[in-house]
């Protein structure tokens, strides 16, 4: 079992910007894949950002550019450094982890953008 624990979430205004963390219970390094996702409501859950056991990373087109993935093994942290942040961004952030192809979720956060 992995326990994933997310922080960073809050209110910010249109423009700003947010840096979300995700400690995980066990060592990153041995996942599959982490990544973060975010739901609005009334919308499906969606994949904002993920990053690979070899680094490699993928966007959401809706927040390439502003939003960065990253990871630190000796910490079983993963990152999402979000700037330029608008109204739509507004959602609960869930992170992501993916060990021998079993899915893992943590709580979320809740990121709200004013206009």
């Amino acid at each position: 079992q992995v326990q994933l624990a997310e922080s960073g979430g809050g209110l910010v205004q249109a423009g700003g910007s947010l840096r979300l963390s995700c400690a995980a219970s066990r060592s990153i390094s041995s996942c599959d894949s982490m990544g973060w996702y975010r739901q609005a409501p009334g919308k499906e859950r969606e994949l904002v950002a993920g990053i690979g056991n070899s680094g490699s990373t993928n966007y959401a087109d809706s927040v390439l550019g502003r939003f960065t993935i990253s990871r630190d093994n000796a910490k079983n942290t993963v990152y999402l450094q979000m700037n330029s942040l608008k109204p739509e961004d507004t959602a609960v952030y869930y992170c992501n982890a993916v060990y021998f192809w079993r899915y893992y979720w943590g709580q979320g956060t809740q990121v709200t953008v004013s206009s």
